[in-house]
């Protein structure tokens, strides 16, 4: 067959890539146009944005929400706490989750069927809120960052996405010619299985980062410490509550600028809260969708 036959396109292929884009830009732009909305009205005039007169553009731009957002140290200490935890414990998260999945995928480990039941159980029964805290109080970790870590420590999910990666996609020859070239189970995890599952770490960075940079409900339930909130909570208190700390307006703010300004540092804390998880993005997103098939789909 000629190579330009392929190039050559019937009328019905021509309408339906000419409706498929149409429905994908518009679904895009209901998706997108959200977060840009935001970002637009962060820095307007809270006066042309409560007119509804910014739509596609920014009117009267300004960036005072964001100097108001940079000066309040219950923000600045929220955005602290929410990068030591996320940090700690995706750290923690990776390593637990590794040394569960590795050995749950070796094939000559005689237990590893009893162990994944065991694990699989604890996915659909739990102790319950209550029993939770009880343990949580006497093991000494309520209004400690241990209470925003401990808890998800592991996902058994994730431990059966990424037992899946290693069993389907690591040759289990190569484990074998290693073994018997003297390697030792942490020089082949080590040396060999990790180098190899960049796609499936890469996602679970990803899984369990923006777990915890999202998380509130552990420190609404463990923490009563302001000093110890993650930003979450902060941004729950301002945008819930509508409680915006008073000194970070001026004295000569009356209550309607106040109002108004409120609104604006709303805005802007939903970016800032935000911007840390989208420049992540871009740096997995080459191993996100195969790390997710190749875990999820196989076996």
């Amino acid at each position: 067959m000629a190579s330009g036959e392929f190039k050559r396109q019937s009328r019905f292929d021509k309408a339906f890539d000419i409706i498929n884009l149409t429905v994908l830009g518009i679904v895009m732009l209901i998706i997108l146009y959200p977060l840009y909305f935001v970002i637009i009205a962060s820095i307007s005039s809270p006066l042309e944005v409560n007119a509804g007169r910014v739509l596609f553009w920014p009117r009267g731009v300004t960036i005072r929400g964001y100097q108001m957002i940079f000066r309040d140290q219950d923000i600045l200490i929220g955005y602290r706490n929410t990068l030591m935890y996320t940090v700690i414990g995706t750290t923690i998260n990776i390593i637990l989750t590794t040394f569960a999945a590795y050995p749950l995928s070796r094939r000559d480990w005689v237990g590893r069927n009893f162990f994944m039941t065991i694990l699989l159980i604890t996915m659909f029964f739990s102790g319950g809120l209550i029993p939770t805290y009880l343990v949580m109080n006497g093991l000494g970790f309520v209004n400690t960052i241990w209470a925003m870590i401990i808890p998800g420590a592991v996902s058994v999910y994730n431990v059966i996405v990424m037992r899946t990666f290693l069993t389907t996609s690591i040759p289990w020859e190569l484990q074998e010619a290693a073994t018997v070239d003297g390697a030792s189970n942490f020089k082949l995890l080590f040396r060999i299985i990790l180098p190899l599952s960049k796609p499936i770490l890469a996602v679970l960075v990803l899984f369990y980062g923006v777990a915890h940079w999202n998380s509130f409900f552990n420190a609404l339930i463990y923490i009563s410490n302001k000093a110890l909130y993650p930003l979450q909570l902060v941004l729950r208190s301002i945008l819930i509550q509508n409680q915006v700390a008073q000194d970070m307006f001026g004295d000569e703010d009356s209550l309607s600028d106040r109002m108004m300004l409120a609104e604006l540092i709303k805005y802007g804390l939903i970016i800032v809260s935000t911007l840390p998880v989208l420049i992540l993005y871009p740096f997995l997103q080459r191993y996100f969708v195969k790390g997710v098939m190749i875990g999820a789909v196989k076996g």
